[in-house]
């Protein structure tokens, strides 16, 4: 071989990659680079699809987690649980935990938040609630996630709270047990606070821990205990939801319409004739009708509340009913022809369009039965729609219906709504239909609003993709739309009760007004049947409303009769030691029995004021107009005039005046007007109570989460205003209707006389809510509020007896001093400011 040619050296691999390596200029590796980075930046979404849970939970194992539950057992209503769980994640050890700080609406945060706290479960979670949103905050090198929800026991349903799962097991024991879906490896520690109640460890791991139990370090499947109810708790948690708490309201519901059949009955005239007795008879039979229909429809309600019905039966029965209260309750009698044929056609065109989708379902493309299991097509929703709102409406309109005849036939209504009603009766029937149809479409929206917020809680955080399909959930609700309103409705028609009675007591004391001027002028107050009227008319409205603030559906029954009961008690008492009833009867019948006797009454009333304003100028060494000797023989002259109308066997004591009797008489000249007044009066005075109340019920957090949540929350705040001013009118009527039958000199004493009518059955309440472990500070401020309204109610009736001297005065307030007097009045404001002061503390207290 030539020694001029080389000899080839051999060159190993790694050497010859190394050398091309060199060779290649950096830009020509660009598109390596890019495709490095691209790979990388999608590797978590390409692994988060190919880990099995989506969630990379084989990441959170290094978290550290506390879990707390706590069960409060003094809450008003039921025992309140509260969990609190509270989870740190190491920011770069979970792929996901950077998206816990995006925007809680986003969808990349409720993924992430469903994989931390639930994993694969999308459950509906119905009875869990939450106050705000999952707190997030980022220290450090970790991310801190605090997750705190509520739950109340308020029957035997499992309750899903947190990572905590509470079953009931038997009698007043539940069983509380452990279970987190997500971050079962984590590093744990659980803590249970029972407050107060019995607590028995079934893991027999747990350590007490200053007053609570604790685990740390146990798997989350070994930690389980229960937990036993107090017997007062369990007592009212079995009743509230048995059969036999269904009889009680029931039991209130026949026993309100026997009551208001007794009166109707005995309001009958003895020999009716013809004329005005043929109208009364008219407005028994109206009341007699109702009490019939409202105990047989509140029975049917409860069959179907108790009992489940298919939505066809259930739009069926509430339609049919409503249609028949309506025709029944003949808003057109002792009209014209066209005013029948207007309202019988208004809502027979109601009905059957709303029968329409009951019958023939297919025709909006809904299933026999109603429910759809998928999202309701638009004319499916339509058909929905018009079957729920004409449910509705029929029962507004059977309502409005009553109210129409009761006030008609009491002769309580203007004079130009029945002219306008008898000209114009198609378009009174239009508006009317209208204003109902304004009412229901407010309601639906109420329940449509509701039930979609009521869908985004409980199916947090996954939203429209849990369990069951957002449109089976539509279809359901607007299914059921008649029934969760009608209960409603029906619920609070014992103000249209309070109308009948009312009616009843008005047409009674105006035909008798007609009939016999004078002896009526001279009547004290309401006598035989017309006492038991007033008396079922305290009952059913600030009865009723004291009732429902004890908040015990059992004691209806037992407060309607124990109300009136004490009302006849305290008039029994009443009526021998009231002001008039110690001046005897002989005085009304000839001093009272013409307005011009009741005239010189008030002037020697007058003369009475300035002849004591004189004597007093006189004890001080003042200058008057009249000597001491002119001022004593005047006196003596007031004194003689009184005793000489009053019965010669039983004088008047020496301390009552003429200016006593004008107080105890009142401002009118009839106890019908004196009831009137003091009803308006009263309605006014009772707004504050009535904006306090519902501010306190309004206070707790979860009650203002109902109003966005309960399709009634916000339908019920209106109708409660109602129903509690409807309370303070009536308590006020009642003090007008009974102001010359109630003892004591002076007038707060009267008022205080109601008050304490009212108190008995709500003493037993107290006591009774004091034995089952109840709330009973409501009621107390109930009561307050009313004895406040009813004591200033009383106040402006006496500077409305003297209203004529108010000329000679600089207010009304200057009015009322000199009426009571130096020595009397700060006895009076005391007693006033007192209880209002015992309201506000009380108020102020519950509160906060």
């Amino acid at each position: 071989m030539s020694r001029g040619i080389p000899r080839a050296t051999p060159i190993n691999s790694s050497g010859r990659r190394w050398r091309t390596l060199k060779g290649i200029r950096w830009w020509q590796l660009l598109p390596l680079i890019v495709a490095t980075v691209v790979w990388w930046g999608c590797s978590p979404s390409e692994a988060l699809q190919n880990d099995s849970s989506g969630c990379w939970e084989s990441q959170l194992e290094s978290s550290r987690v506390d879990a707390l539950i706590h069960f409060d057992q003094h809450d008003r209503d039921a025992v309140r649980i509260r969990s609190e769980m509270t989870v740190e994640i190491p920011l770069a050890g979970w792929v996901l935990a950077d998206r816990l700080l995006l925007d809680k609406h986003s969808k990349e945060y409720r993924n992430a938040m469903q994989c931390l706290l639930r994993g694969k479960d999308t459950a509906l979670r119905r009875s869990e609630w939450r106050f705000d949103d999952p707190e997030v905050k980022e220290q450090g090198e970790d991310i801190r996630v605090r997750y705190e929800s509520y739950a109340w026991i308020r029957d035997y349903s499992p309750i899903k709270l947190g990572p905590w799962v509470i079953k009931w097991k038997k009698g007043g024991t539940w069983t509380v047990r452990f279970s987190p879906t997500t971050l079962q490896k984590a590093h744990w520690k659980v803590q249970a606070d029972l407050g107060g109640l019995r607590f028995v460890d079934t893991s027999k791991t747990a350590s007490p821990d200053d007053g609570k139990w604790m685990w740390e370090g146990d798997p989350p499947s070994r930690i389980t205990f229960d937990l036993g109810l107090p017997w007062q708790r369990w007592w009212v948690l079995t009743y509230g939801r048995s059969f036999w708490s269904k009889i009680g309201v029931g039991a209130w519901w026949v026993c309100a319409s026997v009551v208001v059949a007794l009166a109707a009955l005995r309001g009958r005239p003895r020999r009716p004739s013809s004329g005005s007795d043929g109208r009364k008879d008219s407005a028994v039979q109206a009341v007699l009708q109702w009490a019939a229909l409202s105990g047989s429809v509140a029975v049917m309600l409860i069959v179907i509340s108790y009992q489940h019905v298919s939505p066809p039966w259930n739009a069926l029965m509430c339609i049919s009913a409503g249609l028949a209260l309506t025709l029944v309750a003949r808003p057109w009698l002792g009209g014209t022809p066209l005013q029948a044929r207007a309202v019988r056609g208004a809502v027979i065109s109601v009905a059957a369009a709303g029968l329409l989708v009951v019958v023939a379902p297919h025709l909006f493309y809904l299933p026999p039965h109603l429910v759809a299991k998928t999202e309701p097509s638009l004319l499916g929703k339509v058909g929905y729609v018009l079957m729920g709102l004409a449910a509705v409406w029929l029962w507004l309109a059977a309502l409005t219906a009553w109210a129409w005849r009761f006030a008609r036939e009491g002769l309580m209504l203007p004079a130009s709504w029945t002219d306008r009603w008898n000209r114009a009766p198609v378009l009174c029937v239009t508006v009317v239909s209208v204003a109902l149809g304004a009412v229901a479409g407010a309601l639906l929206g109420c329940l449509s609003w509701a039930n979609e917020n009521q869908w985004e809680r409980s199916s947090w955080p996954a939203g429209q993709t849990a369990g069951q399909t957002h449109g089976a959930n539509v279809a359901n609700y607007l299914a059921n739309f008649s029934l969760s309103h009608l209960t409603l409705i029906f619920a609070d028609s014992w103000v249209l009760t309070g109308i009948a009675l009312l009616a009843l007591l008005s047409y009674r004391t105006r035909t008798r007004q007609q009939a016999d001027e004078s002896r009526e002028r001279s009547a004290p107050g309401p006598e035989g049947p017309d006492v038991l009227l007033t008396a079922g008319l305290f009952a059913f409205t600030a009865g009723v409303q004291g009732a429902s603030v004890a908040g015990n559906a059992a004691q209806y029954p037992i407060w309607l009769l124990l109300n009136i009961a004490s009302l006849f008690g305290v008039l029994s008492v009443g009526r021998r030691w009231s002001v008039l009833g110690r001046v005897g009867e002989t005085f009304c019948l000839h001093r009272m029995r013409s307005e011009e006797w009741r005239r010189e009454l008030m002037e020697r009333a007058h003369e009475y004021r300035f002849l004591e304003n004189e004597s007093r100028v006189l004890g001080k060494g003042g200058a008057a107009s009249m000597t001491l000797d002119q001022v004593e023989s005047r006196q003596r002259d007031l004194r003689q005039w009184l005793l000489a109308g009053c019965d010669s066997d039983r004088p008047p004591p020496a301390h009552m005046s003429v200016m006593d009797i004008a107080l105890a008489w009142g401002p009118e000249g009839h106890w019908w007007d004196n009831a009137v007044r003091a009803a308006r009066v009263a309605f006014w005075f009772g707004i504050p109570g009535t904006v306090g109340l519902l501010l306190l019920e309004l206070q707790p957090r979860l009650q203002q989460m109902r109003l966005k949540y309960d399709p009634i929350a916000l339908p019920e705040i209106v109708v409660r205003f109602i129903a509690l001013q409807a309370a303070w009118a009536a308590a006020g009527f009642v003090l007008g209707a009974l102001w010359r039958l109630l003892p004591g000199r002076p007038s707060p004493v009267r008022a205080l006389s109601l008050v304490l009518a009212y108190a008995v059955p709500a003493c037993l309440a107290v006591l009774l809510n004091l034995l089952i472990g109840g709330a009973f500070t409501r009621l107390l401020l109930y009561s307050l509020f009313m004895a406040v309204v009813l004591t200033a109610t009383s106040i402006f009736m006496d500077a409305s007896t003297f209203s004529e001297d108010q000329q000679y005065t600089h207010s009304r307030f200057a009015l009322v001093v000199s009426i009571y007097r130096l020595q009397g009045f700060a006895a009076y404001i005391a007693w006033f400011l007192a209880q209002l002061a015992a309201a506000a503390t009380l108020w102020e207290y519950l509160i906060d």
